[in-house]
Parts: C-alpha cells; sequence; structure tokens
C-alpha cells in the first residue's frame, strides 16, 4: 500500500493512494488515527483497516483533487547517515567511515511534495541530496539485523538538503541539515510488501532537466537494517521516525565548479518502486508565516 497524508475541504488526514486515486481513511473508519505516526502505531489492525477501504467506492477521492502532505508530518526523529554510497565519499574525497556517520535533521524542517524549498538568507551553499528513507513502524530497541525488517513501516523518498558552509562549520552537521523546508520527504509511505527488497532500487535525482544522482540502493555502504540495527542499540526508535540512508555520488559541492541550487530551480527525486519527490526552490520570505 502507499500510505499517504493529504489535505482535503480544509482537513488534514491520512488515506491510501490507488492508481489516481486516494482512499479516505476518515470515510473508511472514523475512528483510524488521522495522524501517520499514531496510525503506524496502531499496527497490523489498522493497516487491515486501510485495505478493506480499497474496496469501497464512497471513500475515494480523485487524486488530482486533494493535496499530498508530508507522509509524517512531524516525525518524533528525522535521522540521517553521512559518507554512505561509495561514490559520494570518493567525490568528497574522503575515507569511508569505520562506523555509521549519523546526525540528525529537527523535524520542523519537513514539507512535502510540491512544497517550495526556501533559499537560505545567510547562504548561497544550498544543495540537494537525493536519498532513500524508511518509516519505523513500531518501538524498536535492541533490534538485531536479521529481525530488522519487521519494524519497517514502510518506505519513501528524501531530499537531504544541506547548506554546506553551515553543515563544515557546525561540528555536529546538524544545523547546515535542519533549515525550515530543507526536509522534503513523501510523496508517500510504500509498505515492504510492495518494495520487496531496498536494496535494489534504482535511485535518480535531477535539477531541472539535468541529470545529476544515477545510483542504485545496492551500493550502500551500511545497509537500512544495519542502520536500524546500530541506531536501535542507542535509543527506542518511536513509530514515525524518518531514518534517511545518505545519498550517491553527483551532489553539486563537488562538481568542478559547484552547482548550487537557485531560486527558481526544481529538484526531482525518483526511487524505484516508491515514486516521485518534487520540490521548487524560491527565495526565503523576509517575514515568519
Amino acid at each position: 500500500m502507499k500510505l499517504a497524508t493529504f489535505t482535503h475541504a480544509g482537513t488534514t488526514r491520512i488515506g491510501v493512494v490507488d492508481g489516481d486515486e486516494m482512499v479516505d481513511l476518515l470515510v473508511v473508519d472514523p475512528l483510524l488515527p488521522g495522524e501517520m505516526s499514531a496510525f503506524l502505531a496502531a499496527g497490523a489492525p489498522a493497516l487491515e483497516v486501510a485495505r478493506r477501504g480499497l474496496e469501497l467506492p464512497a471513500a475515494r477521492l480523485p487524486l488530482d483533487a486533494v493535496t499530498l502532505e508530508a507522509p509524517v508530518l512531524r516525525p518524533p526523529e528525522f535521522l540521517a547517515i553521512g559518507l554512505n554510497y561509495k561514490d559520494h565519499i570518493e567525490e568528497a574525497n574522503l575515507g569511508t567511515p569505520d562506523f555509521p556517520m549519523f546526525f540528525n535533521k529537527w523535524s520542523s524542517c519537513v514539507v512535502g511534495t510540491g512544497a517550495p524549498i526556501h533559499f537560505p538568507r545567510v547562504s548561497d551553499k544550498m544543495d540537494y541530496e537525493g536519498e532513500l528513507g524508511f518509516v519505523i513502524g513500531r518501538p524498536a530497541r535492541h533490534i538485531p539485523r536479521d529481525r530488522a525488517h519487521e519494524y519497517i513501516a514502510g518506505y519513501l523518498v528524501v531530499d537531504d538538503v544541506s547548506v554546506r558552509d553551515w553543515q563544515f562549520k557546525a561540528q555536529t552537521m546538524t544545523l547546515g541539515k535542519s533549515f525550515d523546508t530543507h526536509g522534503p520527504i513523501g510523496p508517500w509511505i510504500v509498505t515492504p510488501d510492495e518494495i520487496g527488497d531496498p536494496h535494489g532500487l534504482q535511485l535518480r535525482t535531477w535539477v531541472n532537466d539535468e541529470l545529476r544522482q544515477d545510483s542504485n540502493t545496492k551500493n550502500l555502504v551500511y545497509d537500512c537494517y544495519d542502520q536500524l540495527e546500530t541506531l536501535s542499540t542507542v535509543c527506542t526508535l518511536q513509530p514515525g521516525t524518518i531514518v534517511s540512508t545518505g545519498t550517491p555520488g553527483g551532489v553539486g559541492f563537488a562538481m568542478d565548479p559547484p552547482k548550487y541550487l537557485r531560486p527558481g530551480d526544481t529538484v526531482r527525486i525518483e526511487i524505484e518502486g516508491i515514486g516521485r519527490l518534487e520540490n521548487s526552490v524560491i527565495e526565503e520570505p523576509t517575514a515568519s508565516e
């Protein structure tokens, strides 16, 4: 299934995308949680109701009549990993980490597909990073690698937007990774039964019409299950937590000369079996909105 958060008629809730239609789970069962983290925490019974909803014609809306939001509007945690594709390590002229190099993105950076990315007032070095993300489906602590798949609710596309000068001068990278709107995710969460092996998916990123990244998740240094095992050793991963698994080569700062994003650019990231995440760059608003 493709689980989505959407807005229609002034109300934001969750649904299931089926072709060119959205199945409104509020219509299927008004008692279902209307927020994605809570829905995932409700487990298999909630997913079964969602599957039954596919058979209810009255719950369907045209997909083009709704606005897709970030699938998880405010994830409890938004975690990411650096230097996790060999070609990206090579273009950055750095060594392969002996241990996964995790950092966090503040959840306030999250936006959905179609939402604008703000070009920051304080920097002209904003970059894209197309990535596969996975979403935690139930509390996970001390999970061995061979059971990690049991705790993943699904997969989505992530753009780990990075303000490079702020990233490099802040020792933890978090500041340069967490500007408002710099965490596009979506367009929906695809459940594992539709994905199969997540470590064989083609990933491509375009800026405008120029293909910048073209790789496959089989090239991850530490794969999804490795990452979940490591993170769950430290803390309990809660339902709705997003883990972004790293970016391949082809980022803007590594080009000669560098090709950073500018207002008017559009970033499109496509991952096989999941879909397309597309966001355009605009000037940062002059006042809080």
